[in-house]
């Protein structure tokens, strides 16, 4: 007898850039509330083309080149507008915006006031764009009460935080990676749904391992995964957490996973000093799992120096897959 059961709709490939597109669009259409603002976002589609045909499908009242001076205007009006930074070290001309009134309206009005705006773009190093546009913004915006920050790997992650940002209530900062954007990864059947959001807040487990725990966010899950291939094949098995959320913390999965491997190792593109592997090592430290270590934390993260602008010395400050590994092995003794 035939089977006239209908197959499920395939996983298919997407780029991050068309992830983050496809929530945008998602969105705009959903709530006619919801804006885009930045610099060329509208008729030039988007420095790195992530607003690619809205402007054409939505028009100049809701895709719109604006100085960032205007975002008090549209959230006074109760929209909900969605800021694009050509890069996030370009927020900085923001800064007060960002933390002196959107980050703490809600708390100076007791809670009358409600800010439900994004502030999306590129963060952290490209290739080749030195000092000035090399730096990770996750510590930076991670320290600041009444933000919620979130770093996505994948394309799932892009789409499915983007649409949970621009739904929320709250101020939240979302800092993609400009080498990402090209890079097409699955997309679950679930995650191509216009209903797909992924929770802030919550970190996943994209490896499971027993025997040590790596924790990173945004491209580095990527280069975690690729040392945890490499390593697999002598017997070492990583769990790797990719952490989605810089802001609030999923401390809870770090926790769990630690006390399993009894080893962590956390990685990121950021500088040291007060880093979010240095807060991670805070949290284990002060919590439950402090005990189940049976080594120090080691910390894998970007040289603390201004970027080069020569491309081996760029290289060689930002963590490599090898790095990685070699961190893992000189945490576990071996």
């Amino acid at each position: 007898m035939r089977d006239f059961h209908r197959s499920a709709p395939a996983a298919v490939q997407m780029t991050v850039r068309d992830a983050l597109n496809q929530a945008m669009d998602e969105e705009l259409e959903r709530d006619e509330r919801v804006f885009l603002l930045g610099e060329e976002v509208a008729q030039y589609d988007g420095a790195y083309k992530v607003s690619r045909g809205l402007w054409k499908k939505y028009g100049d009242k809701r895709i719109i080149d604006t100085p960032i001076s205007e975002i008090n205007v549209l959230l006074q009006a109760g929209l909900r507008p969605i800021c694009e930074f050509m890069t996030f070290n370009f927020s900085m001309q923001a800064i007060d915006q960002i933390i002196n009134s959107a980050a703490k309206t809600y708390y100076m009005s007791a809670g009358l006031q409600s800010v439900p705006i994004v502030f999306r773009g590129p963060n952290g190093a490209s290739a080749g764009v030195a000092a000035q546009h090399s730096q990770c913004f996750a510590a930076w915006y991670g320290h600041c009460p009444g933000l919620k920050v979130v770093s996505p790997w994948n394309s799932e992650d892009a789409k499915g935080l983007l649409k949970s940002a621009i739904r929320d209530e709250n101020p939240v900062v979302v800092l993609e990676n400009e080498l990402l954007y090209g890079v097409p990864f699955e997309m679950s059947e679930e995650a191509q749904s216009k209903d797909f959001t992924i929770p802030i807040g919550k970190a996943k487990i994209e490896r499971q391992g027993n025997s040590i725990t790596l924790v990173a966010h945004s491209r580095y899950v990527g280069h975690c995964l690729d040392a945890a291939a490499v390593l697999a094949k002598e017997g070492i098995e990583c769990e790797v957490i990719n952490l989605r959320t810089i802001r609030p913390m999923d401390v809870e999965s770090i926790e769990t996973s630690v006390m399993k491997t009894n080893h962590l190792v956390t990685v990121e593109g950021g500088w040291p000093q007060f880093g979010i592997g240095a807060e991670i090592c805070a949290r284990i430290m002060e919590g439950p799992a402090f005990n189940y270590l049976d080594s120090p934390v080691t910390r894998v993260t970007g040289v603390d120096i201004p970027m080069p602008y020569a491309k081996i010395l760029e290289d060689h400050s930002l963590p490599q897959v090898k790095d990685i590994i070699f961190s893992v092995k000189k945490t576990l003794n071996i």
